[in-house]
């Protein structure tokens, strides 16, 4: 068993504070990145999430005729809350907010979630290219959700337990990322996916006039900016403990290596974000159900042979 310590409600607090940080560096080196491929210097880049929150934040919220305005209100204040109910299980070392036995199927079931906060958002305005967003968004999942339950099936295989202190924990000697590239791999596709960034975000993309994010602005598409930010980094957070070992490592504190883990994963997920094109939808389901489904279920078989073996 994991030796770690649920901490107390109030910590929810912080950890909140701290996830909203590193989505904001997060952005900061998206921002970065993308000035630098236009010719402009990354520090003008890096400012950028802060001009933006200002300019929403002073922006009026627009409206559109017969909008579902809590649906729309449902979804929004829903991304902001879903990071946070992922990295709930994340242990930080030896604390964690919450210390469920079934933490692996809390996160899935998160991501899930994802799939309804998506769909609202495009609902919501009564605007056919937003609908035409969420629309994308659910193909999308369908291409991403299978393989994703089955690369996080194979390290709570190999721990015997659906507890992510439990799976910290068994990797003491080696992080499952050595013998489960595979299902890191696929697991790192679908925080891309369910983060709705880089290759896999055609429901906002500019190729339907920003999709589920068209009709948005103000504080609105300033909270659903951040969620989808704080969902990149809570991917790469959770993947900390399921595949890289958690807290383990030299010299430093557990807790520190969680971060620093944390931080370098979103880093390459960024830089991955900014190098690859988009990809469509219809394109990616074939994908999804004859690459990535396949791969996921043998790194799942092979997994599971391991464990039986060695028992």
């Amino acid at each position: 068993m994991g030796d770690v310590v649920q901490v107390a409600a109030p910590w929810v607090l912080p950890a909140a504070l701290l996830l909203g940080v590193a989505a904001l560096g997060v952005t900061a080196l998206d921002g970065a990145l993308a000035a630098r491929a236009a010719g402009r210097p990354a520090s003008v880049g890096a400012q950028h999430p802060l001009v933006e929150t200002a300019r929403l934040l002073r922006q009026r919220r627009r409206t559109t005729v017969a909008a579902d305005t809590l649906l729309r209100h449902v979804a929004v204040g829903g991304f902001v809350v879903a990071p946070l109910l992922m990295v709930a299980v994340v242990p930080l070392g030896a604390w964690v907010l919450a210390d469920a036995s079934v933490g692996v199927v809390w996160f899935n079931a998160v991501d899930v979630l994802v799939w309804v906060l998506v769909w609202l958002a495009g609902w919501g305005p009564n605007a056919i290219w937003s609908l035409t967003g969420g629309y994308r968004f659910l193909a999308q999942a369908m291409a991403y959700e299978l393989p994703l339950m089955f690369a996080l099936t194979a390290p709570a295989v190999a721990a015997g337990s659906l507890r992510v202190g439990d799976v910290a924990a068994s990797q003491s000697a080696v992080p499952y990322v050595v013998w489960m590239p595979v299902a890191f791999l696929v697991y790192c596709t679908g925080v891309l996916a369910f983060s709705v960034r880089g290759p896999l975000s055609p429901a906002g993309g500019p190729a339907i006039s920003g999709g589920v994010l068209g009709e948005l602005s103000g504080v609105d598409r300033l909270l659903v900016l951040s969620g989808r930010a704080g969902l990149l980094v809570a991917g790469a957070a959770f993947a900390v403990p399921l595949f890289l070992g958690g807290g383990s490592g030299p010299l430093l504190p557990g807790w520190l290596w969680v971060l620093v883990k944390t931080a370098v994963l979103a880093a390459v997920l960024v830089v991955v974000r900014r190098r690859l094109p988009d990809v469509r939808p219809d394109r990616f389901l074939a994908v999804g159900w004859t690459v990535l489904l396949p791969a996921a279920l043998l790194q799942l078989l092979v997994v599971s042979v391991v464990v039986v073996v060695r028992s």
